[in-house]
């Protein structure tokens, strides 16, 4: 089966079962963290669309538990839980042009990352980027968020994230450099059930 297809049957799945869970789960989602470093305020449900809020699905697929899927057209992400479940949460993707293919890991994890734009960003886009260039700190004023996966192959840095945003407004939509953004309370989520060298396959239209 092609990715595209798979891909296609996949986001199939997650829209068939986006329905099975209540609002008091989803509040329960989104509530105050404050034991972080940088806590984090209650996130008003009203702000996250429906579709995009974290629940478990019904997810047939031939990945084992533990592998993320990156369905890209569907802005979905999917934790896969094993005995045709998987949790599902909503993203924002790269701009055409700015994303990941294929088959990667994860080569380590971050809390409140630190994060330096990449020469080929400030290149792109310097009125935005070329202030950063000498790094940001971890914090709520960080693009990266409140946590960071990074994205291996072949025991290289493929420079692609999944990361928090300090931009909620972007999740569902096709507009960062090529990184996967979430809520940073899904992402402080994943960050907990993810571990080094789990796999991640990232689906392309």
């Amino acid at each position: 089966m092609s990715l595209t297809r798979r891909g296609l049957l996949l986001s199939i799945s997650g829209l068939l079962s986006g329905c099975t869970v209540s609002g008091p789960s989803h509040r329960a989602n989104y509530a105050a963290l404050s034991d972080e470093r940088f806590p984090l305020p209650a996130m008003p449900l009203e702000r996250i669309k429906p579709e995009l809020r974290r629940q478990e699905v019904v997810y047939e697929t031939q990945y084992d538990a533990g592998t993320i899927v990156i369905d890209t057209p569907a802005r979905r992400l999917y934790y896969v839980l094993g005995e045709g479940r998987a949790m599902r949460y909503g993203i924002g993707v790269g701009r055409e042009g700015y994303a990941l293919a294929g088959s990667a890991y994860i080569g380590r994890k971050a809390e409140w990352p630190s994060w330096t734009p990449t020469g080929n960003m400030i290149r792109r886009d310097p009125e935005r980027n070329l202030r950063y260039a000498g790094g940001v700190s971890g914090g709520p004023h960080n693009p990266l968020g409140a946590r960071a996966v990074y994205l291996y192959r072949n025991g290289k840095d493929t420079m692609f994230r999944i990361h928090g945003t300090n931009q909620p407004q972007t999740i569902g939509q096709a507009m960062s450099s090529g990184c996967v953004r979430m809520l940073n309370h899904d992402v402080v989520d994943l960050y907990e059930r993810v571990a080094v060298g789990g796999r991640v396959i990232v689906l392309q239209a």
